[in-house]
């Protein structure tokens, strides 16, 4: 299949018409103006991530599992550890983003620059075509009176009007032939640079749709890294999380704080009666046998009262 070309396909009959041209510098312009909208995209999504990365970070900072021993407190530090790493990867994404952004911005302005020239040049060409045309209009007018005048003249019959009609005839003629021959020259300059400007035009539309599409995939790419970053960091969570061994932890435990291996006894009911019939017989401290007769007494006195 025969591929289309710019300079095949926006052509005008009209002369002066400028309506092709006008068309592929409108695409231009919204291409100019997708080249920005991308830009801002990536510099947004930067913006995300480094906010992302930012609160990330400072929870990584935050204490977990501060109290915990052994294996799965080596296993929390690794997790925070990676959190903290993880961070700092999507830090380092926000920061190519960026760059790619500033690329996307380069060109753009790039073939901005590049596009002016060529653009003023057209739009002067356009000018004088326009201007020449509206010459050559007007002389072609003036010819066409004087001839009218003269074909009067001559079924009038005046010789004299005839002579001076003739000779003004000839001065339009040369003048009108003047400008269709500089019209000529203007318009085979202008088929020319407009076959330039559509090829040159065409050239930029197809640089700046490669790159918008190896940005995007780029910036993909990039996404894509960081989830394999981000899983490779995790990887490393979840060997450690693997050499956590429960029993090893709450031996650890024990062995660490362990209060004795023995429970305390029952505690048996003493019926005070049988342990005063058996206190004299128990050998207690002389002092401690009398404080004990002495409160049985009183307590007694006190029943007795009562």
């Amino acid at each position: 299949m025969r591929e289309l070309h710019f300079k095949d396909n926006f052509w005008n009959t009209e002369i002066i018409s400028t309506v092709g041209y006008d068309s592929i510098i409108q695409h231009l312009n919204d291409g100019k103006r997708t080249c920005k909208e991308i830009e801002d995209f990536m510099k947004a999504r930067a913006a995300i991530e480094e906010k992302y990365a930012k609160e990330l970070l400072g929870l990584s900072k935050k204490v977990c599992g501060h109290s915990e021993m052994n294996t799965l407190k080596r296993s929390l530090d690794v997790f925070k550890l990676q959190t903290e790493n993880v961070s700092l990867s999507h830090l380092h994404l926000a920061q190519t983003m960026r760059e790619e952004a500033k690329k996307l911005e380069d060109f753009r302005e790039k073939q901005k620059e590049t596009r002016k020239k060529v653009e003023q040049h057209m739009d002067a060409l356009h000018k004088q075509k326009a201007a020449q045309y509206k010459k050559t209009a007007d002389a072609k007018k003036t010819y066409e009176q004087k001839c009218r005048d003269k074909e009067e003249a001559e079924q009038n019959m005046n010789r004299n009007a005839t002579t001076s009609s003739s000779k003004q005839q000839e001065k339009v003629h040369r003048i009108y032939s003047h400008n269709v021959s500089l019209l000529g020259k203007l318009r085979e300059e202008w088929l020319n640079e407009h076959v330039k400007a559509c090829e040159f035009f065409e050239k930029q539309e197809v640089e700046r749709i490669s790159t918008l599409r190896n940005v995007v995939w780029t910036h993909l790419n990039h996404l894509s890294q960081q989830c394999v970053t981000s899983d490779e960091l995790y990887e490393e969570v979840r060997k450690s999380l693997e050499q956590c061994n429960i029993q090893e932890d709450i031996e650890h435990f024990i062995n660490l704080r362990r209060t004795g291996d023995k429970p305390p006894a029952s505690v048996p009911y003493e019926n005070f009666y049988n342990y005063q019939r058996s206190a004299p017989t128990r050998s207690l401290p002389t002092a401690v046998y009398h404080l004990i007769i002495c409160l049985f007494d009183f307590i007694c006195k006190y029943d007795h009262q009562l």
